[in-house]
């Protein structure tokens, strides 16, 4: 179970009294970063939200990690209405988030018994370091479970914090560019990775996944579907019907793919022209205002 719905999500950053004011009057706030967006993720599909910087998407995944609230809409997983964080949910970032002071093992075993402790599983620490440790050899983390994360590549450190989020055994994973400051042969191997693992679930067990990328290649090799977004609403969705594993060397040369990449690529281009225009307009009308 994680069916995950947005019902006309806006987000504004506003100060606390700011929001206060304008919902007593029934404003909407003037500065929407997130602008009216209507999204349904499937039970055990796997989204990737694509974009070019500053377009909404991690914005987007911090409101559905319960980081922020909606300044207006609602979001629900299965139909219940998202309240703050929750273990319903793991998230991975960019910056691996993990306890500098902890090994491995004890970076995953942290999440594993938060997750047992909130939600009554009930596992006992022998139970904890076990699943812990079955879920770093899937990631070929094994000779590493007694390393600190300084003593870890980036690559290494991402892994463990993969593990960490599918250990915690949620409903639902959101992803915030994991792979984005990794070398292309990292990134090649986590995606593969990544691959692999949904691959090892049965169907009806697969884990909801949101994952945010700027990258089209890497969107296409993971993705059931790719929605895409610019100026903080969503401008396209498109389904990507292929099964698993892709491999990149001859997945992404299929004419089919091909022409997905090149409708991606003129929404990124038509994207980066009306940012360009609408900072052109704002340099003109504030260089007028100062005469």
């Amino acid at each position: 179970m994680g069916a995950l719905v947005l019902n006309d999500v806006c987000f504004a950053y506003e100060d606390d009294l700011d929001v206060r004011r304008r919902k007593r009057k029934g404003q909407q706030p003037e500065e929407l970063v997130l602008k009216h967006l209507d999204l349904t993720v499937e039970d055990g599909e796997f989204l990737c939200l694509v974009g070019h910087s500053g377009c909404g998407k991690t914005t987007l995944l911090r409101t559905l990690a319960g980081l922020q609230e909606p300044t207006a809409g609602t979001i629900t997983i299965d139909g219940t209405p998202l309240n703050g964080p929750g273990l319903d949910r793991s998230v991975v970032f960019q910056n691996y988030s993990l306890f500098p002071w902890m090994t491995a093992l004890r970076n995953v075993e942290f999440g594993v018994r938060q997750a047992s402790q909130e939600l009554g599983r009930g596992l006992t620490k022998a139970q904890i370091t076990e699943v812990s440790q079955s879920y770093l050899a899937r990631v070929n983390m094994t000779k590493a479970a007694d390393l600190h994360p300084y003593q870890l590549s980036g690559g290494m450190q991402q892994r463990v914090a993969i593990a960490r989020a599918l250990a915690m055994d949620t409903e639902i994973l959101l992803f915030d560019e994991p792979f984005g400051a990794l070398d292309v042969k990292t990134r090649r191997e986590l995606q593969a990775l990544m691959n692999e693992l949904w691959m090892e679930a049965d169907q009806d067990k697969r884990k909801t996944a949101v994952f945010v990328t700027h990258d089209i290649d890497e969107a296409l090799l993971l993705a059931d579907r790719i929605v895409f977004m610019s100026d903080g609403r969503f401008q396209a969705d498109i389904r990507v019907d292929a099964p698993r594993p892709r491999d990149p060397d001859e997945f992404l040369h299929r004419p089919a793919v091909r022409l997905i990449q090149d409708e991606l690529l003129e929404l990124f281009y038509r994207a980066v022209e009306t940012t360009k225009d609408q900072a052109d307009r704002e340099r003109v009308y504030d260089g007028g205002s100062t005469l």
